[in-house]
């Protein structure tokens, strides 16, 4: 498939997504939402790849919210809509990836920005970045995630102050809130997420794929985490992955996976 509005770029085990749209500060509208869709399907799918990278062109935006001219006329019923594809399409869709996602949050992250960041499982910003959960300020709230993720993130109070004030943190302001993992400078960046996803790539996929689906199952209404953790660590043990793990430290060696 040939993007518009994303560049993907795959180098041994790493993939890096750039959200291309600079003059619209990187927004997200539905063809922007349906490629990145793609594109993590396509990753998801490809045993090379270890680790993805998001992040948005420029040096100004990350994501810089939803492209709003695409709604501002819709109903109640539309509105549903909107949020629901977007969750299924994008937002829950990488929460759940079989791979980690970080995010390399260069600019401004707002709205659908800093809740697409949320979906990712790590987080990096910029020392420019500024993050926030403006929609109030235009009669809405945020719709693909963001009153469940920041709260998960950043705790109840702190929610929805960010939320019903339309107020945005500094880097250093959200990594103290525990929002983000790490705060660089701007040329360190993506070189630094680069390294953290090499990192993880040294490690077993399979396993990290069960540990995905361990912690994510301790934010799911009607679902034990304890229980999703014993069934995933159970389900290690029958992998070529444990195997190698375990031969290699018996014999003092590094694992090949």
């Amino acid at each position: 498939m040939k993007y518009q509005n994303i560049l993907l770029d795959i180098e041994a085990k790493l993939a890096l997504i750039t959200i291309n749209r600079p003059k619209k500060l990187n927004a997200l509208n539905k063809l922007t939402i349906e490629e990145l869709h793609h594109a993590f399907q396509q990753l998801a799918n490809n045993n090379e790849v270890r680790a993805i990278v998001v992040t948005g062109s420029e040096n100004k935006a990350f994501v810089a919210g939803a492209d709003i001219a695409e709604f501002a006329n819709f109903d109640q019923i539309q509105g549903e809509d909107l949020a629901k594809v977007g969750q299924d399409l994008l937002f829950n869709f990488i929460e759940n990836l079989n791979k980690p996602v970080i995010a390399a949050i260069n600019g401004f992250a707002l709205g659908g920005g800093l809740e697409l960041a949320m979906a990712c499982h790590i987080r990096v910003a910029s020392q420019n970045a500024k993050m926030g959960l403006p929609e109030v300020s235009l009669g809405l709230i945020p719709g693909y995630g963001g009153t469940q993720r920041l709260s998960q993130l950043v705790g109840r109070g702190k929610a929805l102050e960010m939320i019903t004030t339309a107020g945005m943190l500094t880097a250093q302001q959200a990594y103290e809130f525990r929002l983000i993992n790490h705060v660089v400078s701007q040329e360190e960046l993506l070189e630094f997420c680069e390294d953290l996803g090499l990192k993880i790539s040294k490690n077993s996929s399979t396993a990290i794929t069960a540990a995905i689906k361990a912690v994510n199952a301790n934010y799911k209404d009607g679902v034990d985490g304890f229980t999703t953790e014993i069934n995933q660590f159970g389900a290690c043990f029958g992998t070529e992955d444990f195997i190698e793990g375990t031969t290699a430290f018996l014999e003092k060696r590094k694992p090949n996976f």
